[in-house]
């Protein structure tokens, strides 16, 4: 068993590219991704899975085709399976999300914004 805690800030400086999550951890069949955001992504949704925003840096909003929800840092949000959104960061954020593995980022809109699935840094 490996007892060195996840260090949030060591992982971070690991990368600059934005819109592409890095798995940090796995617990059961769910995957823990960083990732660093800035302006818009792309409409989208998860058929089958809700998807778990949390805000480590920065501000985030969450659009949906009926308002939308800004989270600060500290803040988390759940967007509900098949609810079709779009997060969007004014300045650079840094974003805890949860959600199943082989959850692919852009959901089920493929696009230049789709990352490679399960990179672990």
């Amino acid at each position: 068993m490996n007892f060195k805690p996840v260090n949030f800030n060591e992982k971070f400086s690991k990368f600059d590219d934005l819109w592409s999550p890095k798995v940090i951890a796995e617990m059961n069949d769910y995957q823990f991704k960083t990732v660093k955001v800035q302006g818009d992504f792309v409409w989208h949704k998860h058929e089958d899975t809700d998807e778990v925003f949390i805000v480590l840096e920065g501000e985030l909003i969450i659009e949906f085709r009926d308002g939308e929800v800004a989270l600060k840092a500290g803040e988390m949000f759940v967007v509900p399976k098949n609810t079709e959104h779009k997060p969007y960061a004014k300045t650079q954020a840094s974003l805890l999300l949860i959600e199943p593995r082989g959850v692919i980022n852009t959901g089920d809109a493929k696009s230049e914004k789709t990352a490679e699935n399960d990179v672990w840094i």
